[in-house]
């Protein structure tokens, strides 16, 4: 038994750690995975060569390289038992808030809102993807993954659209106070599901460090959200909403792209 670890450096949150494991889900010569998220360090026990591995980790350009192998004595793993009611709770988080988000976004006219509700249903795509594939064929996954990456690309697409609309057009300012407050509980809600999944891996990393949160994508797009909140109001302009909607649909684009490739 053999011990790589892996430098990832774009892997921010527990969506990420969800996609590595979907693309080397069908590699049979790995034993265990091991995710340290705030390091962004990936630990693979494997046997025989790693370059299938390293190819297949190049291939997500999440920033991932080889640091060393070594050799393992454990032959072992504890798996987390806990791992399907944990996909659970961060989906229904996640489902729930894209919900809120879309729904606030279209009432207040911020883009924001709803490029935010974009990111939430994403991150809810990959742990639905993850629950589907327990127990079920690597066939199956990967078509329902192709599926989430195409409907994510055409979302963000008719998302760009109305902000070029909008850009152009005379529209009424977003609701300062919905923006706020809603990506305020965004916030908070994603702060709670990367808590969840992080207490979840040991003992050790029950008390999640505050470096931990805001090295996370989601929790800078909830921040984006709240300065652009912010802007508007300060500002009398719409545009700080759309700039944060057009960069938030780039982002969900890039992660849709990354699911179109596991699921070749």
């Amino acid at each position: 038994m053999e011990k790589s670890i892996f430098e990832i450096t774009k892997m921010d949150c527990p969506s990420e750690e969800n996609l590595i494991r979907m693309k080397l889900g069908d590699i049979s010569s790995i034993k265990n995975l091991s995710f340290d998220i705030p390091n962004r360090k990936l630990t693979v026990f494997h046997t025989g060569e790693i370059d299938v591995i390293e190819q297949s980790i190049q291939e997500l350009n999440l920033g991932g390289k080889k640091l060393f192998t070594e050799q393992s004595n454990k032959t072992t793993f504890t798996e987390e038992k806990n791992q399907t009611k944990l996909l659970w709770s961060v989906l229904i988080i996640n489902f729930t808030f894209f919900l809120i988000e879309i729904t606030s976004g279209i009432i207040s006219k911020s883009m924001g809102l709803v490029a935010d509700s974009m990111d939430m249903l994403a991150d809810a795509f990959v742990y639905g993807i993850s629950l589907y594939a327990v127990g079920g064929s690597l066939i199956k996954k990967k078509r329902i993954a192709k599926l989430a990456g195409y409907f994510q690309i055409i979302l963000a697409f008719l998302g760009f659209i109305e902000v070029l609309r909008r850009f152009f057009e005379t529209e009424k300012l977003p609701n300062f106070s919905t923006m706020l407050i809603v990506s305020v509980l965004a916030l908070i809600a994603n702060a709670i599901c990367l808590f969840l999944l992080q207490k979840s891996k040991s003992k050790e990393e029950a008390h999640m460090k505050a470096s931990m949160i805001f090295t996370s994508n989601d929790v800078i797009i909830n921040l984006g959200v709240i300065l652009a909140a912010l802007l508007v109001n300060w500002l009398n302009s719409n545009k700080p909403d759309l700039i944060i909607g057009s960069i938030v649909f780039v982002l969900v684009t890039i992660g849709a792209l990354r699911i179109l490739k596991i699921a070749k």
